[in-house]
């Protein structure tokens, strides 16, 4: 009778927690990743940090879901790129337009530090709580770069680089001591481009005027209490008085669920047809690179490898059942030669459906560089994109290594077999050689521009010259042709393609257990894009290893400094 009692109660407790209201729940103190794992360290690493697209495919069903009644985010310290936080707000935005609740906790919004892009997601919610001991850092948008030319002269280290042009400036750090005028007007512009988009979204969220929003920044950071009485959270609350007020609202029997665990269940129930047609998602996530992507067993980040992109994109070329391509992108860039390798990739792909990219935080350089051939690219207004240019260049440490006593010398054939050696500047010959690499780069580079983005050689020369943009200002001049997030790529993608709303949305390559195990039987194997471990790249010591040289990605990339937090 006893055991008879108990699996009762089991069952009749299942039963109530499928048939209970529920309050959706995301902690984002760990972060998002972009995408699912490109090898078995990513998948570790990963483990317990929950997908962009989880989130977003999640909230987007809940709308119309009518157990769930509730949406309840924990704001943590672990910062978020811009772009990835607007494509939150969004996706709140909308749920909240469904008439459900939505409710912002954080602990603190900086503790004595900056949490303008923290605060600027909360924004987006109903209700924002804030512990009482914490405050809110809505101190505007700083970006610094530091000159290490001064340090390394006196280290005896000099340095010899070129770019293609005035505004390729993530060389300048070695080279310049002081920001040049073109490399202050960038800055000047992404700062003030990135403000207007949080003062806008702020004013908005928490209705107020943005003339007071501006005033608020100039006058940040508050206390809990001043925070209050700014109208800029609604409550000061600890976790659990928040979540009794949520629950209290939604039904008292209702229940919490992670808002992943929730899209997982929802897919296990609405399992597509294997050969229904749908939409390839291909994640070009990292700094580009020739091979296969991965990431070294030292740290840093992933690394976005060509050949395993290229297979990817040949793989759901192939597929019948692929009607249309969305092209994740979120890069730096890196290099030239294997940003050229998915460029083309992508036309191929263009020739028999449609490729629609969807920009991440960055998509700079050799990330424009693959993303530009596409049918539609679609970016949020805080996307970091552009940076159409090129540089390269050497360290020169013979007078280094002459005071600590280290004598180089070198025996070679061919006149310029030396010519990449740390130990000696470039001769004139050679700084042709440079020259003429550099020139060649920046031509193709701004003709596929040109050519890709339906513009005048001369019109893209004028958006290139190194220049970084903000998507906002890339889409003003038509360097991306749509303001929005994965879910709008998606969506363009179906309408393109006449699929349905719900069609379904398959990460590729889409590898079986055994293709995994076995291996790829060619190149044109999809398995050919299983990333690896990557014993070569050394991580967080690849500057070190470079011997103070540029990153060995390549000649593409956007500099470490912009990053805003």
């Amino acid at each position: 009778m006893e055991a008879g009692k108990a699996i009762f109660e089991t069952v009749e407790k299942l039963r109530q927690r499928r048939t209970a209201p529920l309050v959706l729940e995301l902690d984002l103190t760990e972060g998002l990743t972009e995408g699912p794992p490109t090898d078995p360290l990513s998948a570790v690493l990963s483990m317990r940090k929950t997908r962009l697209s989880d989130v977003l495919s999640g909230l987007k069903r809940a709308r119309q879901d009518s157990r769930v009644k509730a949406l309840v985010v924990k704001i943590g310290s672990n910062p978020l790129g811009l772009a990835m936080v607007q494509e939150l707000r969004q996706a709140v935005i909308h749920f909240r337009a469904s008439g459900k609740l939505t409710v912002a906790f954080a602990e603190t919004f900086g503790e004595f530090g900056g949490g303008t892009v923290p605060y600027y997601l909360a924004s987006a919610f109903e209700r924002v709580y804030l512990q009482p001991s914490g405050d809110v850092g809505l101190t505007g948008v700083a970006l610094e770069q530091r000159f290490v030319k001064g340090a390394l002269t006196k280290l005896g280290v000099g340095y010899e680089a070129g770019q293609r042009h005035e505004y390729k400036t993530a060389v300048n750090t070695f080279t310049q001591d002081h920001m040049t005028d073109p490399h202050r007007e960038s800055m000047s512009r992404i700062v003030e481009s990135v403000t207007e988009s949080l003062i806008t979204g702020i004013a908005d969220g928490r209705r107020l005027d943005p003339g007071k929003v501006r005033e608020l920044i100039d006058r940040g950071p508050f206390t809990a209490g001043e925070a209050e009485e700014a109208g800029l959270v609604d409550r000061l609350a600890y976790r659990d008085e928040v979540y009794d007020e949520v629950k209290q609202a939604a039904g008292d029997d209702a229940h919490l669920l992670y808002v992943s665990r929730y899209t997982r269940g929802a897919a296990v129930k609405k399992l597509p047809h294997p050969t229904a047609d749908g939409i390839a998602l291909i994640h070009g996530t990292g700094m580009i690179r020739t091979g296969r992507s991965g990431r070294s067993p030292l740290g840093g980040g992933g690394a976005m490898g060509s050949d395993t992109i290229s297979a990817a994109f040949r793989a759901a070329r192939r597929d019948q059942h692929v009607k249309a391509v969305v092209f994740r992108v979120d890069s730096p860039g890196g290099s030239y030669v294997a940003s050229d390798t998915v460029w083309r990739e992508v036309i191929l792909t263009r020739k028999v459906k449609p490729v629609i990219v969807s920009m991440g935080d960055l998509a700079a350089s050799g990330g424009y560089f693959i993303a530009m051939a596409a049918d539609v690219i679609v970016a949020q207004p805080g996307t970091l994109t552009g940076s159409i240019g090129v540089y390269g260049g050497k360290p020169v440490l013979s007078e280094m290594l002459e005071k600590i006593g280290i004598n180089s010398e070198m025996v070679a054939e061919g006149t310029n077999a030396g010519m990449f050696s740390t130990s000696r500047g470039f001769s004139p010959e050679q700084w042709e050689r440079v020259n003429a690499w550099l020139d060649r780069i920046y031509y193709d580079f701004v003709g596929k521009v040109a050519q890709s983005r339906d513009l005048t050689r001369e019109r893209a020369h004028e958006l290139a010259r190194g220049r970084v943009w903000t998507g906002a200002d890339a889409h003003a001049g038509g360097l991306v042709d749509e303001l929005g997030g994965l879910e709008d790529a998606l969506a363009l993608a179906r309408k393109r393609t006449g699929l349905a709303d719900d069609a379904p949305v398959r990460t590729y390559p889409r590898l079986n257990p055994l293709e995994r195990l076995r291996g790829p039987e060619s190149s044109e194997d999809k398995s050919a894009a299983l990333a690896r471990i990557r014993l070569d790249a050394w991580g967080p010591l690849a500057r070190l290893s470079a011997e103070l040289g540029l990153p060995a990605a390549g000649p593409l990339l956007l500099p470490d400094w912009y990053v805003l937090r």
